[in-house]
C-alpha cells in the first residue's frame, strides 16, 4: 500500500518519483485524503530537487485529470491554444485571436477574468458594447467552424488539483519551482482542449521570471512537457522590462489592438504579435515555414483581412464592431491629464509593473476578486525606453475618472527615469525555444 509518508522521503533524497505515485498524490490531495502539511513538504523537496521531464509531465497530467476536460474533436483543424506568462500592457491575445483565424487556424480560446494591473482578455473585449462571452459550447464549437474564432469564459472544473495546489504553493515560499509552474500553466493549457500550444514566456522587472536564463529554463521546460504529452509546443521568451505597446487600460488596449490589425500599431506590439502569430500558423498546418507564416500575416494585415476577422469576431458574439472605425464609442474616461518631464534626456526606464500598479490605482485592475473594472481608464505611454524627451513635453497620457491623481503621479515619476547619456534598448525577442 501506498503512503505519503514514503513519497515525501523519496523525493527529500532526490530519487524519481512513478506515474503511480504522482497520480496517488495529486488523486488523494485533491480528495482531502493527503493534508496540507504533507502536500507543503512534497511541494518543498520538489522545490530542493526538482524533477525529470517524465515526472514533470505525469505532474501535468494528472492534474489535467483531476477535473474536466474540454473536447474540442468537433472543431475541424488543429486547434492552437497560446498563452502568456504575463506582463503590462500585453494586448497580444487581442491582435492574435482575428490575425492567426484570418489565414484559416481555428482559434478556440477560453481565457479568465483578470486579477492585476488591468483585466484579463475578457474585461477588455467587453469594453465592446454588447460583447459577451456567455455562450454554451454547442454555440463555440459552431463560431469557431463558421468564423474560425471564439471567445468563452472559463466554465467547468478544470484542474481542481492545480487551484488547490496553487493555493498552497503561494503561502509555503514554494512558487518559484520550475516543475511546479510549468505543470502548473501547462496542465490548465491541456485540460482546454488545444491540440498545439504557443507559450510567450516574459522576462524582465515586469515580469515573474526576472532573468532570460530563468525564462528559458521555464519555456523549455513546458515545451519539453508539451511534447512529452502530445501536445506539439513552441515559446517564445520576450522582454517586458517596459510595458509592451503603448496602452494600459481595458478599452485603450482595444484601441490599440483595432491600429496593430491596421497595420498602424506600436512596432513592439506588432513584432510580439507577427512572432507568436507565425508559430501558431506553421503549428495550425497553414504554412510549412515561419517565414512563409509572417508573410501571411503580414498580408492579411495590409489587404485588411485581419480587421475584418476582428469584426466579425465581435459581431458574432453580440458586440458592436463599428467600434473598429469609430474607436470613440469604446468607454471614454472623463477627463485626460499629461504627465510631463521634468527635465530633458532619455528615458532609462519605465518600470512596467509598477506602471501597471499605477493603471490599478486609476481603476483599470482588480485588487481582488470583488472589484469593479473601470473600461475606460488607464495611461497611454508618448514615450518609450530610448526615446529623447523635452522638459515639459509630455511622457504619458492619463485617463482618469478621478479627480485627485497626485499619489499615481509620484509613483510614475519614481518609476520613469530620464538621463542625459543615449541608452542601449533592450530586444524585444530573445530566443525562441522549439523541441
Amino acid at each position: 500500500m501506498m503512503r505519503m509518508y514514503d513519497i515525501i522521503a523519496k523525493k527529500r533524497d532526490g530519487h524519481e518519483l512513478s506515474k503511480e505515485e504522482i497520480d496517488f498524490f495529486i488523486e488523494g490531495y485533491t480528495n482531502d485524503d493527503i493534508p496540507d502539511y504533507q502536500a507543503s513538504a512534497l511541494a518543498m523537496a520538489i522545490f530542493f530537487q526538482d524533477m525529470t521531464e517524465d515526472e514533470r509531465a505525469a505532474l501535468t497530467m494528472a492534474m489535467v485529470e483531476s477535473g474536466d476536460t474540454i473536447d474540442l474533436s468537433d472543431i475541424a483543424g488543429t486547434k492552437v491554444d497560446k498563452h502568456s506568462t504575463g506582463g503590462v500592457g500585453d494586448t497580444t491575445t487581442l491582435v492574435l485571436a482575428p490575425l492567426v483565424a484570418s489565414v484559416g487556424v481555428p482559434v478556440a480560446k477560453m481565457s479568465g477574468r483578470g486579477l492585476g494591473h488591468t483585466g484579463g482578455t475578457i474585461d477588455k473585449l467587453e469594453s465592446v458594447p454588447g460583447f459577451h462571452v456567455e455562450i454554451d459550447s454547442n454555440e463555440f464549437v459552431k463560431l469557431v467552424n463558421e468564423n474560425k474564432i471564439a471567445i468563452i469564459g472559463q466554465s467547468g472544473n478544470l484542474t481542481p488539483a492545480d487551484k488547490k495546489l496553487y493555493g498552497l504553493r503561494d503561502v509555503t515560499a514554494t512558487v518559484n519551482s520550475i516543475p511546479l509552474i510549468a505543470s502548473s500553466i501547462m496542465s490548465k493549457k491541456i485540460a482546454s482542449g488545444a491540440d498545439a500550444i504557443v507559450l510567450d514566456v516574459k522576462t524582465g522587472a515586469g515580469a515573474f521570471m526576472k532573468t532570460a536564463e530563468e525564462a528559458e529554463e521555464l519555456a523549455k521546460a513546458m515545451v519539453a512537457i508539451g511534447n512529452n504529452v502530445g501536445r506539439q509546443t513552441m515559446a517564445v521568451i520576450s522582454d517586458m522590462s517596459q510595458p509592451l505597446g503603448r496602452a494600459i487600460g481595458n478599452g485603450l488596449e482595444v484601441e490599440e489592438a483595432i491600429d496593430t490589425l491596421n497595420g498602424n500599431g506600436p512596432e513592439d506590439l506588432t513584432e510580439l504579435s507577427l512572432t507568436l502569430g507565425s508559430q501558431m500558423v506553421v503549428l495550425g498546418g497553414q504554412a510549412k515555414s515561419l517565414d512563409e507564416a509572417r508573410q501571411r500575416l503580414e498580408e492579411n494585415i495590409q489587404n485588411g483581412q485581419a480587421i475584418e476577422k476582428f469584426k466579425e469576431f465581435l459581431a458574432a458574439q453580440g458586440g458592436d464592431a463599428s467600434v473598429v472605425d469609430n474607436p470613440e464609442k469604446l468607454p471614454q474616461a472623463s477627463q485626460t491629464i499629461e504627465l510631463k518631464a521634468k527635465q530633458s534626456g532619455y528615458i532609462q526606464e519605465m518600470v512596467a509593473d509598477e506602471l501597471g500598479h499605477a493603471a490599478m490605482m486609476l481603476g483599470a485592475g482588480r485588487q481582488t476578486k470583488e472589484s469593479t473594472i473601470d473600461l475606460s481608464v488607464g495611461l497611454r505611454l508618448n514615450k518609450k525606453v530610448g526615446d529623447y524627451v523635452e522638459e515639459d513635453e509630455s511622457i504619458l497620457t492619463f485617463y482618469s475618472n478621478q479627480s485627485d491623481v497626485e499619489a499615481i503621479k509620484e509613483k510614475l515619476y519614481q518609476n520613469i527615469t530620464i538621463q542625459q547619456e543615449k541608452v542601449e534598448v533592450y530586444k524585444l525577442i530573445h530566443t525562441i525555444v522549439s523541441e
